[in-house]
């Protein structure tokens, strides 16, 4: 196994580590209720699931 032959200072290890950075997801909002959501993906709203603006699906309600 490859073995480093020098130890890696911190001010280079950290230069290295400044591109993992989590990001802050994308909100959208729906055109229909005005609810915010991420892009891409169907929400719920007063029992109905959304997607694009339209209604994809219903809750049904059980006996």
């Amino acid at each position: 196994m490859a073995h480093p032959k020098r130890k890696i200072s911190k001010t280079r290890r950290d230069k290295r580590r400044t591109h993992y950075k989590a990001s802050a997801p994308q909100i959208a909002e729906c055109p229909t209720t005005g609810e915010a959501h991420l892009y891409h993906r169907a929400h719920w709203h007063e029992g109905k699931l959304y997607y694009k603006g339209k209604v994809v699906m219903e809750k049904q309600t059980s006996l």
